[in-house]
């Protein structure tokens, strides 16, 4: 069975940064793509950064030129710098992965989140 779990959230001022992880593990052949989404109270979901493997990261323009994205492939996690942070970033992060496992067809798996809240 495959899991993703984040962590590295918390309560940072604003201008302040955090670096979130997010691990998967389990039966993992490979990970296709793995991104970050954030949920705010009373918003939907929405995209933040998202590496395929063996490219270059993308982000959203709400994010771009303060978060940064990567992977160790070989750890099976992924990592966001979140720097210059602002009220607005305040969210719950999840990740989510398109992993082809052992065995089995490829599928996608997100995490449970993890708390980011940027007081101002």
């Amino acid at each position: 069975q495959v899991q993703l779990v984040e962590s590295g959230g918390g309560l940072v001022q604003a201008g302040g940064s955090l670096r979130l992880s997010c691990t998967a593990s389990g039966s993992i052949l490979s990970i296709n793509v793995m991104g970050w989404y954030r949920q705010a109270p009373g918003k939907q979901r929405e995209f933040v950064a998202q590496l395929v493997s063996g490219g270059n990261p993308i982000y959203a323009d709400s994010v771009k030129g303060r978060f940064t994205f990567a992977r160790d492939n070989a750890k099976n996690t992924g990592y966001l710098q979140m720097d210059s942070l602002k009220s607005e970033d305040t969210a719950v992060y999840l990740c989510n992965a398109l992993i082809r496992p052992t065995a089995g067809a490829t599928f996608t798996s997100w995490g449970q989140g993890t708390q980011v809240t940027v007081s101002s």
